[in-house]
């Protein structure tokens, strides 16, 4: 028989929870941490399969009978950037030899 998958707000939940104990790293011991980490990658996948069939679905009620979009599909990144690092510049020498 076959298990169950979760639902997707649920394995949601437990993935954010499993990456909290991951940062904290003072909760879990060596073999517990490479558990949720492995939990955490099984998880993801299949979030992201999910993720994808539902997108799939959009698309497809997406078009009217002939096949054509109804709309322009949106634009999705792989990766969306949480902050821009900070832009390293080298020391002005003429700053190091003035007193202000």
């Amino acid at each position: 028989m076959k298990k169950k998958e979760p639902a997707f707000e649920e394995g949601l939940a437990r993935l954010e929870k499993l990456v909290s104990q991951l940062e904290d790293h003072r909760l879990l011991g060596l073999d517990q941490a490479l558990a949720a980490f492995e939990e955490g990658l099984n998880l993801s996948a299949a979030l992201k399969k999910k993720l994808d069939e539902a997108a799939g679905r959009v698309e497809q009620l997406s078009r009217d009978l002939a096949g054509r979009p109804l709309a322009s599909p949106l634009e999705i990144q792989d990766e969306i950037p949480l902050e821009s690092p900070p832009e390293l510049t080298e020391p002005d020498p003429e700053d190091e030899n003035d007193p202000a």
